[in-house]
């Protein structure tokens, strides 16, 4: 029986409130969102109250909002924490879990190694994604492995998996079908929102038209 695939919206925020506002109001109208993952070009601060209003559009949406830092889910009231892709990501990843507890999701972006992955999901991860570095030059290739990854894991662990870096709704559709539970789409606050809308639309419609194929 084919799976559900849900879409989890990784949304680069930046500008005016009143901007970030329409283009995430437009992303949730398009399709139907279950994660929205809230973080800043290369790592830069957030606005907290940037943060702190979108989160609140979100949630009455039913979308579970997740940042990047534990005191900063805490104190927006984000419902969890992602840990982001690096070199000793499973040593960040138990850091976070620790500093969380169980009162917030916490997952982590295993990237392409499949002992980071199952060492995250043996340390109480919530979920393991799988990204594409943004340093990796060859992406049509890691895009290929990433699959593979999808489908391996989805085969053998309960953990939900997420696919993250998803470059066109084609991708997604693949990726759903290999067993995704989620499958990432990536928006920014520059774009426009009639790209936005067309953007999730395109992306929840290949992930709800899958073939599972596993």
């Amino acid at each position: 029986m084919a799976s559900e695939t849900k879409l989890y919206l990784d949304y680069v925020v930046s500008g005016p409130l009143a901007t970030s506002r329409a283009v995430l109001s437009a992303a949730l109208e398009a399709a139907p969102v279950a994660s929205l993952l809230i973080r800043t070009e290369g790592g830069a601060a957030y606005d907290l109250e940037t943060v702190r209003e979108l989160t609140a559009i979100a949630q009455k949406q039913g979308v579970a909002v997740l940042l990047g830092d534990v005191a900063h889910a805490r104190d927006l009231g984000a419902d969890g924490v992602h840990v982001f892709w690096s070199a000793d990501v499973v040593e960040s990843f138990r850091s976070v879990r620790q500093a969380a507890g169980r009162e917030l999701i916490v997952g982590a972006d295993a990237g392409r190694t499949r002992d980071d992955a199952m060492q995250i999901g043996e340390a109480d991860s919530d979920y393991v994604a799988f990204g594409i570095p943004a340093h990796v030059e060859d992406r049509a290739r890691a895009a290929r492995r990433q699959l593979d990854l999808v489908a391996w894991w989805s085969e053998v662990f309960e953990i939900p998996c997420v696919a993250l870096d998803v470059a066109d709704a084609d991708h997604a559709r693949a990726l759903a079908g290999a067993g995704a539970d989620f499958v990432g789409v990536t928006i920014t606050a520059d774009q426009s929102v009639s790209e936005v809308l067309a953007r999730i639309r395109a992306y929840g419609e290949a992930v709800s038209a899958h073939e599972d194929v596993r």
